[in-house]
């Protein structure tokens, strides 16, 4: 079984890092090169059912519940569910006095018929992955929130 915990404070309102980060369609943005598309496919109160696909063409369909005034999403992984057995992830905001703090928590298990890479170096590329999409994130919203300034 995979865990990761990442986080990263962005100087913005939270207000602003909570819906610039779960804006689904601005995710080939703020994940770099990780997606090459990100479509909407359905919006049901505060669930989101979506597709990603990444630069090899793969894709899958994923659902995330936003909780705003709560300060956190959650998300699983739908369908298919290959190369995981499951993949569930949880981003808490948290305000501190120098900004947002945006957590990602991943938890996962691989399927058993995935060889390709160990669930450690599946650990090692979503904790990577996570601290330079984080970056992103960091550096777009925190513009934005200037320019609004």
């Amino acid at each position: 079984m995979g865990h990761t915990v990442n986080s990263i404070v962005i100087n913005a309102p939270y207000e602003l890092v909570f819906d610039i980060s779960n804006k689904i369609e601005r995710w080939t943005e703020l994940f770099g090169d990780e997606y090459a598309k990100a479509d909407v496919l359905e919006r049901k109160g505060n669930e989101i059912t979506f597709r990603l696909t990444d630069e090899d063409g793969k894709s899958w369909v994923s659902k995330r519940w936003l909780y705003k005034d709560l300060n956190f999403a959650y998300a699983q992984r739908w369908e298919p569910l290959f190369p995981f057995k499951y993949m569930k992830i949880v981003w808490f905001y948290t305000e501190t006095p120098e900004g947002i703090k945006m957590t990602w928590i991943q938890d996962f298990d691989m399927d058993p018929g995935f060889v390709k890479f160990t669930p450690e170096q599946i650990e090692g590329f979503i904790n990577k992955h996570s601290q330079d999409n984080m970056k992103i994130f960091k550096k777009v919203i925190e513009a934005e929130a200037l320019a609004a300034k």
